[in-house]
């Protein structure tokens, strides 16, 4: 099983390779990439020279091109898959239709992988992206039970890359309208989600009030942490009820269900986190690897293993086994 792990900054990717990862992701420090925040992400040169490292400890780099293209700005995105090869990246990870179809015809020696952004969720889809584009690796979107993991794998001729780490996306990945209602920057445009620079706390009447946009997503009590203001995890009233309609600020934490996702197919194991720091990356690279050793040796995941590194200290198993509302 290959482990794909998280890099957003080089100090980070050195992290992750000297604990273990078999690949890590990275992206330009632009647009091009669903993680374009300050002091994140990388420069053409440090690319290069993560491209070196990597290579020289047996990792390898995967460059994330997962956003979409402007309109009248496809050189942009165009100039990231050419520097990509050029740096000797091992695989570009893709989404955008257009954009999959160009490096395809330029650039057809590239390993291509569609990203989660695509939201290719079933057989019929992955097959054509396969047959039509060459794409190699289909990272799953988080939306789908083991179960149906496994009856796509029987179906499909690629590798299915599936995430098993790290921060939960509404789970409706590359559709997202809710952070670019309230900021006017778009996650699957501009690679902007709940940026810091809309965030504010504030506190009022004993408890703190996270606010993203200046609209109020969470009221924290003293006695809790507030977690960070991402719309999707916010609390809302609905009628009588009041509580986290669409996600709750929880990490994924699919570690227990690892041999279930290598019975159903699954080729690689895949952690979030590109804006995690070089410490955090290299914990849970560690922890996983660990995990992976004991489940080749046919021994049993201790549960909780990761409960430190997850949002919060609260997890979840997501969609795996289809139990959200």
């Amino acid at each position: 099983m290959e482990l794909v792990c998280p890099a957003g900054t080089p100090a980070a990717l050195r992290a992750a390779v000297d604990a273990g990862a078999d690949a890590v992701y990275c992206g330009f420090a632009d647009e091009t990439n669903a993680r374009n925040f300050p002091g994140l992400n990388f420069s053409r040169p440090e690319m290069a020279e993560a491209v070196r490292y990597a290579h020289r400890k047996g990792t390898k780099l995967l460059v994330a091109i997962n956003t979409f293209p402007r309109a009248g700005d496809e050189a942009i995105w165009h100039r990231a898959v050419a520097d990509a090869a050029q740096a000797g990246a091992d695989a570009v990870i893709l989404a955008d239709l257009g954009l999959i179809a160009y490096t395809a015809d330029h650039h057809p020696d590239l390993r291509r992988h569609l990203s989660v952004q695509a939201a290719a969720a079933n057989p019929d889809v992955i097959n054509f992206y396969a047959e039509t584009f060459g794409i190699r690796r289909v990272v799953l979107p988080r939306v789908l039970s083991v179960e149906e993991i496994a009856a796509i794998n029987t179906a499909v001729d690629v590798e299915t890359e599936a995430f098993v780490f790290g921060g939960l996306c509404v789970m409706a990945e590359g559709r997202c309208a809710l952070s670019s209602y309230i900021t006017g920057q778009s996650p699957n445009m501009n690679g902007v989600c709940s940026p810091a620079s809309h965030v504010s706390y504030a506190q009022e009447d004993g408890v703190l009030a996270a606010r993203l946009g200046g609209y109020t997503i969470h009221r924290a009590p003293a006695t809790q942490a507030a977690p960070y203001p991402t719309l999707c995890k916010g609390c809302f009233k609905v009628g009588a009820r009041e509580g986290y309609v669409f996600e709750e600020p929880a990490s994924l934490d699919a570690s227990m269900i690892l041999p279930a996702l290598a019975r159903a197919g699954v080729s690689a194991f895949k952690i979030e986190g590109r804006q995690r720091s070089r410490a955090y990356v290299a914990a849970v690279v560690r922890s996983f690897r660990g995990v992976l050793a004991e489940m080749a040796e046919g021994q049993a995941i201790p549960a909780g293993v990761l409960a430190s590194l997850a949002e919060g200290q609260s997890a979840t198993v997501g969609a795996y086994r289809k139990i959200w509302r």
